[in-house]
């Protein structure tokens, strides 16, 4: 699986919230792109960063501290968070940013996302971030009445490469993902589902990794690197491409010689 570290921009800072709400921020670092170096020098192999100010305010905020992490790091990045028009789109794409995360539109704008998914092919990944199974909108302010896994199944429809699904009550949390909601999201489509929200351990990640023949294809983590709770380095190692689990034995070598 994927082991995807987060970087969510709050007024050019590297933060991060508690159930998505912006009045309970904590500021992790006054400079992302140390931050993402950080990561990659760990062994990230992707990046995913989120524009809060963006997400409130229905446009990109964060464009320099998102265009300086683009040009120091040379792994890919997918970005969401105020991607609410074709124009918001393309400039990040011209920013050097290999994915972008759309949300709100995938309810309020269907026909876009098809529009942008031709255009834009195997680069237009669906966040679809929910309460008690149904989907939250700009940023995460509002609540419609669309279920998440009937989102994911139009989406799937329309070309989304991948869905994001993040359960909004774990995230920032560390209680754990919720399992029986992705594994539920995961049964009804057939594109990659990435987790995100509550990823506290490396149980965790061992769980999510039970679920990965049904679809689930990458982790997105995010305050348990950086309380510490979990280092990338493990993380990689317990879940990761190369994971200890799959390297073979060295049949050469016996402890009863």
């Amino acid at each position: 699986m994927d082991v995807i570290p987060a970087i969510d921009l709050l007024e050019g800072r590297c933060v991060r919230l508690y159930q998505g709400d912006y009045a309970q921020s904590q500021v992790f670092s006054e400079n992302p792109v140390d931050v993402a170096q950080q990561w990659v020098d760990q062994g990230a192999t992707r990046l995913h960063i989120v524009d809060l100010d963006g997400a409130k305010a229905g446009k990109v905020v964060n464009l320099a501290a998102i265009e300086a992490i683009a040009q120091a790091i040379s792994i890919p990045i997918e970005i969401g968070g105020g991607l609410r028009d074709r124009s918001s789109v393309e400039q990040v794409f011209n920013l050097g940013v290999r994915w972008a995360i759309l949300g709100t539109v995938a309810v309020e704008q269907p026909h876009l996302v098809q529009e942008l998914c031709q255009q834009y092919p195997e680069q237009i990944i669906i966040g679809i971030d929910a309460r008690n199974g149904l989907v939250a909108t700009r940023g995460w302010l509002e609540t419609s009445e669309v279920l998440a896994t009937q989102l994911a199944v139009q989406m799937q429809e329309l070309g989304a490469a991948a869905i994001i699904y993040t359960d909004i009550h774990r995230d920032g949390t560390l209680q754990g993902p919720n399992l029986d909601a992705l594994r539920e999201l995961a049964a009804a489509i057939s594109i990659p589902v990435i987790a995100s929200g509550g990823v506290s351990s490396v149980t965790d990640l061992l769980s999510l990794l039970a679920l990965e023949p049904q679809g689930v294809k990458g982790v997105i983590v995010g305050k348990a690197l950086y309380t510490g709770d979990i280092s990338l380095k493990e993380a990689l190692q317990a879940i990761g491409p190369g994971r200890i689990q799959d390297i073979p034995p060295n049949l050469d070598f016996s402890s009863f010689a």
